[in-house]
């Protein structure tokens, strides 16, 4: 009964909508994980995050390649003229502003620079880092896809089991009721099965819902539209394998978390290069040309000047110094959680296999149960039709055989979900 509850939960916990089928999806598995990869938001934005860090390359980059800027200006004094007396005696003399325009043009190109080289190499791990994320993005929506599916597929198969057994038990209600009428069997009996042919139609009810929000949830995580009609074509005997055997072995390398706790510590590291880079002076050279447009009466400025510049750090009072230190501490940090990360997937492994095993006895035992509890209420139902037994024994077995369906079904999805989650761990989920 549990089992169930967790179905119906997790079946909850998507929001409910009446769907008008206008397009048609008709997708196996390995369709739908194309399908996601090429249509889920979620991994569009981690696309256009790796566009963005390869812009930002480049922006990087452009900072050390030739800087080129032009200007143009125009100055009037409005009439004003300068002053000049060069004996008290005499009086002065004037000479009149005129209006100056010039157009300047400035090349500057830098020549060393310490950080400008580490920001190169941050800037590319950057890119890596979304590379990174964006196929941790694709392997957790393939993951929730291949999650989605079995979902669609468990809650498919329950409404069917629901459908059938509320449909053999109309009609049983119908050949009882001729025999209640003729004294061979009591109203009672009658009663006893309308109450659970009720209860079955309630229960189909609840079951088309929660099939049809399988189906919701599957939809988002497809990227399609609600009201986008999908058709499974994989049964989920498909996904049932005789010989389940857990993985043995785990490479911590095809982690993507853990791959991208990798890079952190690369950028981390360029930190700490980055800190010591400023102790390094930087070293810039230009060429300027000015054009006189307006001159004035009296002008000495070259057109054409070339020049270097060289900045040198001296003292920073301990600044650059207490950044390489912090920088250091970042890295030991990152190398900590790494290791810690290491631990945690380790034992995260181990925990999945026991899940996996510990699904795969309890699917073998619910495979045992429901088909004895399928034989049992057959034979009480041919029994009930032969007079044998009262009707309350055979809405016991139905309910009995409906909890046993109910049981399996829930041991296929589990045994299917901690299949799904060693495969995700492992980095396998978007080649099986």
């Amino acid at each position: 009964m549990r089992r169930k509850q967790i179905i119906i939960f997790l079946s909850g916990m998507l929001l409910f909508g009446t769907a008008f089928p206008q397009d048609k999806l008709v997708i196996d598995l390995t369709a739908a994980k194309k399908h996601a990869l090429n249509y889920n938001r979620t991994i569009k934005n981690s696309g256009l995050a790796v566009d963005q860090s390869q812009e930002k390359i480049w922006a990087t980059m452009a900072a050390g390649l030739p800087q080129v800027n032009a200007t143009v200006d125009y100055n009037n004094a409005l009439g004003a003229d300068i002053s000049i007396q060069f004996n008290d005696s005499l009086p002065p003399s004037k000479i009149p502003i005129k209006p100056t325009s010039n157009f300047n043009l400035q090349v500057g190109q830098l020549l060393f620079n310490g950080s400008y080289f580490v920001g190169v190499q941050t800037a590319k791990l950057a890119k890596t880092l979304s590379e990174k994320s964006l196929k941790k993005t694709e392997q957790d929506v393939v993951s929730q896809v291949v999650e989605g599916y079995y979902l669609v597929l468990v809650s498919e198969e329950m409404l069917k089991i629901l459908q059938g057994n509320k449909d053999n038990l109309q009609k049983v209600y119908r050949k009882t009721e001729p025999m209640v009428k003729v004294g061979i069997m009591e109203k009672v009996e009658l009663d006893q099965l309308s109450v659970q042919v009720n209860s079955l139609d309630n229960a189909v009810k609840s079951a088309e819902r929660q099939y049809e929000m399988a189906k919701n949830l599957l939809r988002l995580q497809l990227g399609v539209t609600a009201e986008t009609e999908l058709e499974l074509t994989q049964p989920l005997s498909d996904f049932l394998e005789p010989n389940w055997v857990a993985e043995t072995s785990f490479d911590l390398s095809e982690n993507a978390d853990y791959q991208l706790v990798e890079v952190q510590e690369q950028i981390t590291e360029k930190q700490i290069d980055l800190q010591k880079a400023s102790y390094l002076p930087t070293v810039s050279g230009y060429y300027s040309f000015t054009e006189k447009l307006l001159k004035p009466a009296f002008d000495m400025s070259p057109r054409h000047m070339v020049g270097l510049q060289m900045n040198i750090p001296v003292f920073s009072s301990g600044e650059r110094r207490a950044k390489v230190k912090q920088a250091k501490i970042d890295l030991e940090m990152a190398r900590n959680s790494k290791a810690l990360l290491e631990d945690q997937l380790a034992i995260q492994f181990k925990q999945l296999r026991f899940n996996l095993n510990n699904a795969l006895e309890s699917y073998e035992t619910q495979q045992k149960n429901i088909k004895i509890s399928r034989e049992v209420y057959e034979n009480l139902k041919r029994k009930y039709e032969q007079g044998v037994i009262s009707g309350l024994e055979l809405t016991t077995a139905d309910n009995n055989y409906l909890q046993a369906e109910s049981d399996y079904l829930a041991s296929v999805l589990e045994v299917l979900q901690a299949q799904n989650a060693l495969d995700t761990l492992t980095g396998q989920v978007l080649n099986n």
